[in-house]
């Protein structure tokens, strides 16, 4: 499958999942990520904000408890600039506001270098069984994953399974190290 079929396919299975099942789904994968993610070694996790017209999965839940149960977590969220990401360190709900595509960014913060980002919870349509992940096509989380440490955790969120391949994978897309779905916990 190429990018751009699994990019029209798994954005219309997201738009089209019930509200009740996109509760549930959005609780399984919470269940899941405190089930299989270790934090312990974490000092920095970057983890993005769901854009809600696209039914990403809402990573809301974890945040909060992040925040509560693990204070030697600092979080850092993206923001888009020009064609890349920064990344600010998250203070909470007040340095948030929609930006043009409807996406919660932080309007002022600190910026968080890459070099100390220790895990990545990254965004995505699909994602192949090698790990070859699908967004949007605009290549903000590559840029930002290349930018990360060797042994940074990259870690997909997905509501659906991996696909058998992506074909038109190329030499600038960075590929994951885990997925987690509502189901597994998948390492590549």
């Amino acid at each position: 499958m190429t990018k751009a079929e699994a990019r029209k396919i798994y954005l219309e299975k997201r738009l089209a999942l019930t509200d009740a099942t996109y509760q549930q789904l959005n609780f399984q994968l919470y269940q899941q990520f405190f089930t299989h993610i270790d934090l312990s070694f974490v000092r920095c996790l970057h983890i993005f904000l769901p854009i809600e017209s696209k039914r990403e999965p809402d990573t809301w839940p974890i945040i909060d408890r992040i925040r509560r149960e693990f204070s030697h977590v600092r979080l850092s969220v993206p923001k888009v600039a020009g064609d890349h990401l920064e990344n600010i360190y998250f203070e909470g709900l007040h340095q948030l506001k929609k930006n043009k595509w409807g996406i919660f960014e932080p309007q002022q913060g600190i910026p968080t270098p890459a070099e100390k980002i220790d895990m990545v919870i990254v965004p995505l349509l699909a994602v192949d069984a090698r790990g070859h992940r699908v967004g949007y096509g605009k290549g903000f989380y590559d840029r930002f994953l290349a930018s990360c440490r060797p042994d940074c955790q990259r870690i997909g969120i997905s509501f659906f399974e991996p696909i058998d391949a992506v074909e038109d994978v190329d030499n600038l897309d960075i590929t994951l190290m885990h997925c987690l779905t509502p189901l597994n916990f998948t390492s590549f």
